[in-house]
């Protein structure tokens, strides 16, 4: 499990780095810091997705099965904090409809049930110990407190928190927000991102939406 150890608490792996499940997508300049678990990302923060190195090699779940895979798929400028769970559903063979819940293992094959793909959208951050469900879709910008378990979908640029995870606020108003996601910074070339680190950290939305227009939309 520990394939990444972390030496301080303000080190981060990059998950471009460090990623190597096919079932994992990753986008650019995304990080885990990991220190107060020191787990591996694949391992430790991701859980029940099929495709780790063992499950390889006991069986393949699409030849043996013709199973559809759900993916877990990661944008750019992500930070996800230690303690951080993202149950993925490649152990959903419970169904609480039928009379039991136990996976008897001759009716693997046709209990599996997807969950569809997690996605973390660019320019969010995962809290601390936070647990995010199968199937769930973080929008970009979002932010997900502490210790929260979110159970549904999440709007761009919303902070949420509490178990199960709710709406707490916004973080711009909705026009700034729709500007935001018009701009789509975290998909410009490094170099502009890097000439305009200083509005990226203020509160002027119309400063960077000026930036856009004059050195990216131009």
């Amino acid at each position: 499990m520990k394939k990444h150890q972390f030496n301080h608490w303000s080190e981060i792996k990059y998950l471009k780095d460090i990623v190597t499940n096919p079932l994992i997508e990753v986008g650019e300049y995304s990080y885990y810091s990991g220190y107060y678990d020191n787990l591996d990302f694949e391992d430790g923060c991701v859980r029940y997705l099929w495709g780790d190195e063992t499950s390889r090699k006991l069986f393949n779940p699409i030849e043996d099965y013709g199973w559809h895979l759900d993916k877990l798929i990661i944008g750019n400028y992500v930070c996800i904090a230690s303690g951080v769970i993202i149950l993925m559903g490649g152990n959903h063979n419970h169904h609480p409809e039928w009379i039991t819940v136990y996976p008897f293992a001759d009716q693997i094959e046709t209990s599996y049930e997807p969950k569809g793909d997690t996605i973390i959208e660019s320019d969010a951050w995962i809290g601390m110990n936070a647990m995010i469900m199968p199937g769930v879709k973080i929008g970009e910008g979002a932010i997900v407190a502490a210790g929260s378990v979110v159970v549904k979908d999440v709007p761009p640029y919303t902070i949420v928190g509490g178990n199960p995870a709710k709406e707490i606020r916004k973080r711009f108003t909705d026009h700034e927000i729709e500007m935001l996601k018009e701009m789509r910074w975290f998909a410009w070339k490094r170099e502009k991102i890097e000439q305009a680190t200083s509005i990226f950290s203020s509160s002027s939305i119309d400063l960077l939406y000026d930036f856009y227009q004059r050195e990216i939309k131009s």
